[in-house]
């Protein structure tokens, strides 16, 4: 009962949102536009009239486009969908993603580890900015997850490990996100149109560490799960206490963040205590409107409550591919490797895609990654010791769009992952276990 009114609440909520906004704001959105990114000189962005048009966070001098999570970069010609409002000198930008689902883990019962739930994944975002003089701009930035309303220990998800639930640790469950995942205020100043200065300041925000986040990735938008990687690239994207400054020049960026190592506890409603004990640095480049890459480096103190001695040392590198191949096609690519180095060092690889045709979307996701015995909460962790185990994991999903309009969008669609593990996890997984998912997403409109 208590799951089944969360999900009426939600929805009721959802709905009543984006009504509202359609309704005041319809002039400012076209559904499913061909993206007008490849057109724009990148150096005019910046001198439209004030109130016209909205430009990077962090840039007067870039597109809208390029804005990934917190401070990262996304190609310039990432699709964009939300919405967005005028009021006065503000520019505001709403967006949001919901997947009402049906989640069912090792759907033939190899294992002894799998589970099936009816939940509801969900974000929502809301940003503004303005611009202070002719070259100054100030931005601030909120993001919501009612993920907790579901349960304290998230959603099944086999291999996948992180943070924890009454004390112990989350294992084949994804964890829920934080009521309050971002409340974060920025200052950038355009030196001229080749340089620009940036301060950053998030509790919660996200550091200079890790790629755009999965749910800010347009290639993983279509799907609701977390990738098992998470703790490995963009697990970072909630931190209570993140300064972050830098500075681009031409199509390089450079970044520096101090914040709070510890991942957030399992009081997901509350405000945790900063510590500013952890640093990362970053370096992007765009070499044209197409690309994005990244790499960075990262201490994080003591991120896991119940391993308090254990620190990580964190580097990522990626690359992000997004391109309109026609006025309602596009295709978008992430590459990725990452390692966590605490008493050795863990690798994971992440490669992931989406194509949308029209009102279809197909997507898929492989992933391999190194997990412990220890994160895998393995009985036999004693005898296995150091040892790690290579995990697979192999994505493919469609959706279809049955409701388009500029006030939201409603597609339905499935999934189904398989797993390729270890051997010696057999006993507790099965042999290649198999999860399938159904779901029904309700987004915003594609921005023109």
């Amino acid at each position: 009962m208590k799951i089944r009114a969360a999900f009426c609440v939600l929805l009721t909520t959802f709905m009543l949102f984006f009504h509202v906004l359609y309704a005041q704001h319809e002039h400012h959105v076209t559904p499913d536009a061909p993206s007008d990114s490849m057109n724009m000189h990148h150096d005019s962005v910046g001198h439209h009239a004030e109130g016209s048009a909205m430009s990077h966070a962090y840039s007067i001098n870039l597109l809208m486009n390029r804005n990934g999570s917190g401070t990262a970069w996304m190609p310039d010609s990432t699709p964009m969908y939300g919405y967005m409002f005028h009021s006065g000198k503000w520019m505001y930008m709403v967006h949001g993603n919901v997947f009402f689902r049906y989640n069912k883990q090792d759907v033939f019962k190899k294992g002894r580890r799998g589970g099936e739930e009816f939940d509801v994944v969900n974000w929502f975002m809301f940003m503004g900015q303005r611009r202070i003089s002719d070259k100054g701009l100030f931005h601030f930035s909120t993001m919501l997850s009612f993920d907790r309303f579901f349960g304290g220990d998230g959603y099944p998800l086999l291999f996948q490990t992180g943070e924890s639930w009454k004390g112990q640790p989350l294992v084949d469950r994804q964890h829920p996100h934080d009521l309050f995942s971002e409340i974060s205020l920025s200052y950038s100043h355009a030196v001229n149109k080749r340089i620009d200065l940036f301060v950053y300041a998030g509790y919660p925000g996200e550091p200079a560490l890790g790629s755009v986040a999965f749910m800010h990735r347009v290639s993983s938008l279509y799907g609701p799960d977390a990738p098992l990687s998470h703790h490995w690239n963009d697990g970072t994207h909630i931190t209570f206490g993140v300064l972050t400054g830098g500075i681009r020049i031409g199509k390089f960026k450079l970044e520096g963040s101090s914040y709070t190592g510890r991942e957030p506890d399992e009081n997901r409603y509350d405000f945790d205590k900063p510590r500013f004990d952890s640093y990362s640095g970053r370096l992007s480049f765009n070499p044209d409107p197409y690309w994005s890459f990244h790499v960075s480096h990262g201490f994080n103190k003591s991120p896991e409550l119940l391993h308090p001695g254990d620190d990580v040392i964190r580097t990522v590198a990626s690359g992000i591919y997004s391109r309109p191949i026609g006025a309602q096609r596009t295709l978008n690519m992430t590459a990725l490797w990452a390692m966590n180095k605490s008493h050795g060092p863990e690798h994971a690889v992440l490669a992931e895609g989406a194509i949308v045709l029209n009102r279809v979307a197909v997507y898929s996701r492989y992933e391999w990654i190194q997990k412990s015995a220890e994160e895998l909460a393995l009985d036999e962790a004693a005898f296995f010791g150091s040892s790690l185990f290579p995990v697979n994991a192999l994505t493919l999903g469609i959706s279809y769009d049955v409701i388009r309009s500029k006030g939201g969008n409603a597609a339905i669609g499935a999934q189904g992952t398989c797993y390729a593990a270890d051997q010696r996890l057999d006993h507790l997984y099965g042999k290649d276990p198999l999860s399938a998912e159904v779901f029904i997403r309700l987004y915003p409109p594609r921005m023109r």
